[in-house]
């Protein structure tokens, strides 16, 4: 796998909101690919390629189900309307959060838009406080590179020990301290005051590269 461009989100967003009545935070990215809806969702949804290129899975995986992501997240599937949305629960070291995603067709490839929601919760604002939205965000910006990479590649499988090897290296760590610098770029235009977008994207990004 070529990482020399490596490309996670294209846009990034965060913003306030209310979910099932309580005060939430959410983070969006979104990026295209040169594929078709059908390919996208398949390889979003397909228990057979999730795996290349992201984490096994395992589980009830359809409407109502329960799924376990490999050394990550455990949650309830609870919307699925292929190839265009699918929502889940977000279960991690005790918190819940939800995921939504969509895919559409947008010009000639197909566009997919995550959206990663949790509560304002005291769970939650103390690790906030110290990361802001990048802590969630350059995760899943490493998922929508890993993501880009598998589908350009037609299909190959990502070899998590050359990822990994990627990650620690240089240009892995540059990847990471510019995803946490675009989520504290999101987080300040989102209206949060800038030295503190920008500390917590620090903090972010040294998380990220093990420093």
């Amino acid at each position: 796998m070529d990482y020399g461009n490596a490309l996670g989100a294209e846009f990034r967003g965060v913003r306030e909101l209310e979910h099932e009545g309580k005060p939430a935070r959410a983070v969006e990215g979104s990026r295209l690919y040169s594929t078709e809806a059908d390919d996208l969702w398949d390889a979003l949804t397909n228990p057979e390629r999730i795996p290349r290129w992201f984490l096994p899975i395992s589980g009830e995986l359809e409407l109502g189900g329960r799924y376990h992501l490999e050394g990550n997240a455990e949650g309830t599937i609870t919307r699925c309307d292929p190839p265009e949305a699918l929502d889940v629960t977000w279960e991690f070291a005790g918190n819940v959060s939800w995921v939504s995603v969509r895919v559409a067709p947008d010009n000639d490839g197909t566009r997919l838009t995550l959206v990663h929601t949790m509560l304002k919760d005291e769970a939650s604002e103390a690790h906030w406080k110290t990361y802001g939205p990048g802590a969630a965000g350059v995760g899943w910006d490493l998922s929508f590179l890993g993501l880009g990479m598998y589908l350009a590649s037609g299909g190959e499988a990502i070899d998590p020990a050359a990822s990994e090897a990627w990650l620690t290296s240089d240009a892995g760590k540059a990847f990471v301290r510019a995803c946490a610098q675009a989520w504290g770029q999101a987080h300040a235009a989102a209206g949060e005051d800038t030295e503190v977008a920008e500390a917590m994207a620090a903090r972010t990004a040294s998380f990220y590269a093990g420093e």
